[in-house]
């Protein structure tokens, strides 16, 4: 994998075309080992409308939770999610908080095969309370201590194993919990080099000593003014230290994450400059892990360092914008790749999974998700209307698309009038709707279930009663939306009015 060639900032139409091709092309045979302490990032979320009577903190109403893989864990999903094969590294605690995280990253794609189970510490769990679309408060549960000694040489051996097997990349994420000591670090720098494997360091100590042979190592502003002692960290102050470093430690690059003022690519023939991209940052929670994923994810991929730092500080833009621990999609960096919105560009229609990440992210942003569905054969107006209303009730729009079997189903051997690839791609042209699920059954409770929008919409002509999945929303604080219909719009006049030869 190739670490030269001059640094830059801007990026020519033939590197965007590069970009793209290499995300098209990600697939499991690539595949990175991540080492590193990995976490379980719990959210509570809710509403804040008072203060309480009995000390001068906020009430939160709750509303919903959620978990998400932090840490060394989240770099591996984020990883995954773009499409290469990852192998992790590590430990959890014999604790529930253990078993879904373990669960949550198996069901990503992630191999935990080399997760180990520690029964003296608890696996490290962060809570953070969310209100008003801001954190208010973070609860830690963890443990520092040095790990034993059979389990630091399982974990050695493990990491002998894991790279005689041939990865793309190794990446250290160390959040200095413990796995990652200075006899780790050493011994997986050593042997990824001898085997020509790149490392890639993502820091929190404040000695970088232990990285020193490192392809590349990754610190934001507060962690390299702690590694060097600079008094007053300025960007070129910054940058001439990330400079000092690769000549000592020997590293092939320095990328310094500067927060609103983007990154720093520094390598021993110059610098380049990033500026953040960002429009409003939210929560900065993760964002290093979806850099060092990005980065590496390029590198990979066959970019140059250079194109890699790009597109990685875009992708933090997007992560900050997100409450939450932010994983993104492959989707996503090419749509990042193609400079356009990738919240507006990204392929809308979409399988179940893909959905279900996709409303999860929207939902951890604070966005109000709302769901209709139907056979949608002929778009006429009163299917615009109906679409129109239902995505006036939030932020985002999910319809659900019955198949083509489906509408035989419930409409008759002779419906629908256009297959439902047609029907998909006319749905999601439209500039009211964000995504759109083909669903094979005959009604769309399992992808209601799954998907769990804080709004339902359905037609007037049925009772909530009638309505499929009225329940379920019910039952987790959602809302049930009845929308009046046009009179004498629908897809069975269109076709019987077309048969007589009628306008």
């Amino acid at each position: 994998m190739a670490m030269s060639g001059p640094s830059m900032s801007t990026t020519t139409t033939q590197d965007l075309r590069r970009l793209c091709a290499a995300l098209d092309h990600a697939d499991a045979d690539a595949w990175v080992l991540v080492l590193g302490d990995s976490m379980l990032d719990r959210a509570t979320w809710g509403v804040v409308e008072r203060v309480s009577p009995e000390a001068p903190v906020p009430v939160v109403r709750l509303e919903r939770r959620s978990e998400a893989p932090g840490g060394a864990a989240n770099v591996a999903v984020n990883l995954a999610s773009f499409g290469l094969g990852v192998r992790l590294l590590g430990a959890v605690g014999d604790d529930p908080a253990g078993a879904r995280l373990r669960a949550t990253l198996e069901d990503r794609g992630v191999d935990c095969a080399g997760l180990a189970v520690l029964s003296d510490r608890p696996t490290t769990t962060k809570q953070r309370i969310f209100g008003q679309q801001r954190q208010l408060l973070r609860i830690d549960e963890e443990s520092t201590a040095p790990w034993p000694a059979g389990a630091r040489r399982e974990l050695v051996e493990g990491l002998e194993a894991a790279i005689a097997a041939g990865p793309r990349a190794v990446v250290i994420s160390d959040y200095a919990k413990g796995c990652v000591d200075e006899a780790v670090a050493r011994d997986t720098i050593r042997l990824a080099r001898r085997a020509g494997v790149p490392v890639l360091v993502d820091p929190k100590r404040a000695d970088f000593t232990p990285w020193a042979g490192a392809t590349l190592v990754k610190p934001n502003r507060a962690e390299l003014t702690r590694a060097t002692g600079l008094g007053e960290p300025t960007r070129p102050a910054l940058e001439a230290a990330a400079s000092e470093l690769i000549r000592s430690l020997e590293l092939e690059a320095i990328v310094l994450t500067l927060g609103a003022e983007g990154m720093s690519l520094v390598q021993p023939d110059g610098c380049g400059a990033f500026p953040a991209t960002a429009r409003e940052v939210f929560d900065v929670t993760g964002a290093g892990d979806t850099a060092m994923a990005t980065i590496t994810a390029g590198l990979v991929l066959g970019l140059s360092l250079a194109q890699a730092t790009w597109l990685a500080n875009r992708a933090s833009g997007l992560a900050v914008e997100r409450l939450g621990v932010a994983v993104l999609e492959r989707a996503e960096l090419r749509a990042l790749c193609e400079d356009v919105d990738p919240d507006r560009s990204h392929e809308a229609v979409a399988d179940l999974e893909q959905a279900r990440r996709a409303v999860e992210r929207w939902r951890h942003a604070g966005e109000r998700v709302v769901f209709t569905n139907g056979c949608f054969d002929l778009l006429h107006p009163g299917h615009l209307e109906l679409l129109q209303r239902a995505a006036a009730a939030g932020d985002r729009l999910v319809v659900g698309l019955n198949s083509d079997a489906s509408v035989r189903r419930l409409k008759g051997p002779t419906r629908p009038l256009q297959g439902q690839g047609d029907r998909a791609r006319l749905l999601a042209a439209l500039q009211q709707v964000d995504l759109v699920v083909i669903f094979e059954e005959d009604t769309p409770l399992v992808l209601i279930e799954r998907l769990r929008p804080q709004v339902l919409v359905k037609g007037a002509d049925y009772q909530e009663h009638e309505i499929v999945g009225a329940e379920q929303v019910r039952s987790w604080g959602g809302e049930v939306l009845r929308v009046p219909l046009l009179p004498g719009h629908s897809t069975t006049r269109l076709a019987n009015a077309a048969e007589r030869g009628e306008p």
